[in-house]
């Protein structure tokens, strides 16, 4: 059972990565992104409770958020863990998150932040736009989404860094070698891939 939470800024390849810590351990990924947009493809009831409110230009609220993260967590390829992306998102989230898990006797393991210098990271994602054209995606809306990331996952990272919980990673560098420093730093924690962990109870 391995219970992780992945927060990076955007440009850090926190997408990239969460594919390959599922990968590796064995467990989905549920972004909350992801629910949403399968919750209205599909027409669900509160699919399209999420499509009025999106419509409407209205934030989801947390009551609705959480219903669906239950719903998504309670489904079969959930049992043995998972990987949260994208949630929790708020204060009351994490409290809900905490009472959701502790009601089946689970905790979130470890929670990963990708660090990144975010001159560095402006500079990447500015370099992208150019090349692929996105006039709109200007250094000044680029540099705003990173403050307004920082603004909304410190209150959370503070959170879980005094539970002990945080696995601090730095975001920057090639795709497998932040992938290797992720596995590095959860095997620290005692957490190993499913793989692994197969290949050793074989031995």
């Amino acid at each position: 059972m391995t219970r992780l939470l992945i927060v990076g800024p955007p440009g850090a390849g926190k997408g990239t990565q969460a594919s390959r810590i599922t990968t590796a351990y064995g467990i989905p990924d549920i972004s909350t992104g992801d629910i949403f947009r399968a919750n209205i493809k599909n027409e669900t009831p509160l699919g399209k409770q999420v499509k009025a409110i999106v419509d409407a230009g209205d934030y989801v609220p947390d009551s609705l958020t959480n219903e669906l993260v239950t719903d998504r967590l309670a489904e079969d390829d959930a049992a043995n863990g998972f990987l949260l992306d994208g949630y929790p998102r708020t204060l009351a989230q994490v409290d809900y998150l905490d009472e959701m898990l502790a009601s089946k006797g689970q905790k979130l393991d470890a929670v990963i932040q990708l660090v990144a210098d975010q001159d560095e990271i402006v500079a990447r994602l500015t370099k992208r736009a150019l090349e692929q054209g996105r006039a709109d995606d200007s250094e000044e809306a680029i540099r705003h989404r990173q403050d307004v990331y920082v603004r909304e996952t410190s209150p959370l990272v503070d959170v879980y860094s005094k539970r002990g919980l945080l696995v601090e990673v730095d975001g920057l560098g090639e795709i497998d070698e932040v992938a290797e420093r992720v596995r590095a730093a959860l095997a620290e924690r005692g957490i190993e891939p499913a793989e692994r962990s197969a290949d050793e109870s074989v031995a």
